[in-house]
């Protein structure tokens, strides 16, 4: 099995959105042959919609705009635990809270399909104070896809 499947790949929104997804379980994505399942994303938010449970929000590369979902409801994690404190939780509500219009954000997790449309289901939010941080993951993305994402597999 191609090693793709296990880390979280550096890609533009124009290749994330035209990624072909695979019926399995888990879900999974195909690029050039190779099983993507995680991704990673730098851009700025421009739309933002809290919700109860989630946080939907947009992010903007240039290229294209990824949906993600960030998780808030994760009380189900601790069910068995007498603790009344979430940290699982506590840290969805930090990061939430990192996601306003016109920042910067690194976002990485799982691709996954919502009503027939692919977005990255959250796992790390992280606010980019540098914005030079945008156009240096440009360069991986391009260098990565020459590099590893675009070339044959390996003959088995």
């Amino acid at each position: 099995m191609d090693s793709l499947h296990l880390v979280h790949v550096k890609l533009f929104a124009a290749d994330l959105l035209t990624l072909t997804p695979r019926h399995t379980s888990p879900p999974s994505f195909v690029r050039c042959g190779r099983t993507v399942a995680r991704a990673e994303v730098v851009g700025i938010v421009v739309s933002r919609d809290r919700r109860e449970k989630f946080l939907r929000f947009l992010v903007d590369d240039g290229t294209g705009c990824v949906p993600c979902v960030l998780w808030l409801n994760h009380q189900y994690l601790n069910a068995n635990s007498s603790s009344d404190s979430d940290p699982t939780g506590e840290m969805a509500l930090k990061m939430s809270e990192v996601v306003r219009l016109g920042t910067l954000l690194r976002v990485r997790g799982r691709i996954v399909m919502y009503r027939g449309a692919i977005q990255i289901a959250a796992r790390d939010v992280v606010l980019e104070e540098d914005p030079n941080v945008e156009v240096l993951h440009w360069l991986q993305c391009v260098h990565m896809a020459k590099e590893c994402y675009d070339l044959p597999l390996p003959s088995a």
